[in-house]
């Protein structure tokens, strides 16, 4: 099968998508972009990531002049382009191509993309796409001070997680710690724990991506009267916790097995949780 890929305006296929070397988001990584999940031709939590996509923006002050939804055709053109219900979905948008200097020109002709590939179907019925639980290795790599780059912010500069990733030895995912230590989240997931006072996750005020799945749990968590916490955390309080789990877009929610050799593994209310996520996927999208 020949996949599909939506190009600002076209569907091309994947082997003739191109953009110019002169886009800013391959110069700069001067871009926004959202990973979304398709679940039986719907779009999980569209309107969470269209809200996140905008915020993006209006901090990198990219006026794209996209209407959300444009943007959503676009993707939906895509998914049926390539008879794909089950799907990872990426969209970006970048400033476009711009002569080469730092300082973007205020008019934008915006590179818009979207690509898509296979997943398993989702929900009660769904097979997680990770092979197993999540192994986790603190790493020296630090996450990038809010002062510096807003984490809310979802770019394309990813060189932050690429390098806390490149720490890794024998591991699925960087535990990546903020200026002071404390933790702040993985390298491409949130990080959640579970201890005798109940669910934990480090709260956004700090470097921390406002994950759309990780709201997701926290409200599942509430729903279900689970304790939920969102704090300052050291790593010591993930190696000693009871149960651990990571939330994406991709991954849904993937217990920890370990933290820097230390075995953490699943439990009741990462179960629960699961359960949870994968009814609430189930009724909202088939």
């Amino acid at each position: 099968m020949t996949l599909h890929y939506h190009v600002d305006g076209e569907l091309v296929p994947r082997n003739e998508a191109t953009v110019s070397v002169d886009d800013r988001g391959f110069r700069y990584g001067d871009g926004a972009f959202e990973t979304l999940r398709a679940y039986g031709g719907t779009v999980f939590e569209w309107d969470a990531h269209a809200d996140r996509l905008e915020r993006t923006c209006e901090t990198l002050h990219l006026e794209h002049g996209l209407s959300r939804r444009d943007l959503r055709a676009r993707i939906d053109e895509t998914l049926e382009a390539n008879d794909l219900r089950d799907a990872y979905v990426r969209l970006s948008i970048t400033r476009g191509v711009q002569p080469g200097k730092l300082t973007p020109d205020p008019e934008v002709d915006p590179t818009v993309v979207v690509y898509v590939k296979p997943l398993p179907r989702g929900g009660l019925e769904g097979d997680p796409v990770w092979d197993g639980p999540a192994t986790v290795q603190t790493t020296k790599t630090r996450r990038i001070p809010d002062a510096a780059v807003p984490a809310s912010a979802k770019t394309h500069n990813y060189l932050n997680g690429i390098l806390a990733r490149e720490e890794l030895y024998d591991a699925d995912e960087a535990l990546v710690r903020d200026l002071e230590g404390n933790v702040a989240e993985g390298a491409t997931s949130n990080v959640f724990f579970v201890d005798e006072e109940g669910l934990h996750t480090p709260s956004t005020e700090g470097p921390v991506l406002p994950g759309i799945t990780r709201r997701v749990i926290l409200e599942l968590a509430a729903e279900a009267d689970v304790p939920t916490h969102e704090g300052v955390y050291e790593p010591e309080a993930i190696r000693n916790a009871d149960e651990a789990f990571l939330t994406n877009s991709t991954w849904e929610l993937r217990p920890v097995a370990s933290v820097d050799g230390i075995d953490v593994g699943r439990g009741p209310v990462t179960d629960l949780l699961a359960r949870l996520f994968d009814r609430r996927v189930e009724t909202t999208c088939y």
